[in-house]
């Protein structure tokens, strides 16, 4: 199960910008300037609740967003994880850097 510490986690190491809103904040993964993905996180004390929106925000597996919060996936090969998905528009004149 993710959990709020997972998704911290995962906006961090995607360098999201939290945006805050009423019930939870919306952390928003851009690439070049353009949104690729997004997610909440609950503002809830409870560090337990779940988070298992976030596969779906992030394009990926349930077992894949584990992975990424464990530090088994790196914040580079999402990114090509990404571009390989058609997330991410990859031209040969522009690599846009994040």
């Amino acid at each position: 199960m993710l959990t709020k510490d997972h998704a911290i986690f995962i906006a961090k190491k995607l360098n999201a910008e939290i945006r805050s809103k009423s019930a939870h904040d919306i952390a928003v993964i851009t690439y070049g300037g353009k949104r690729i993905a997004q997610f909440g996180i609950r503002r809830g004390s409870n560090k337990n609740q779940g988070h298992n929106h976030i596969p779906n925000g992030v394009h990926m597996t349930a077992h894949d967003t584990l992975l990424l919060a464990q530090c088994t996936i790196s914040a580079d090969e999402w990114f090509e994880m990404m571009k390989r998905k058609g997330f991410i528009e990859v031209s040969a004149k522009n690599t846009a850097s994040r």
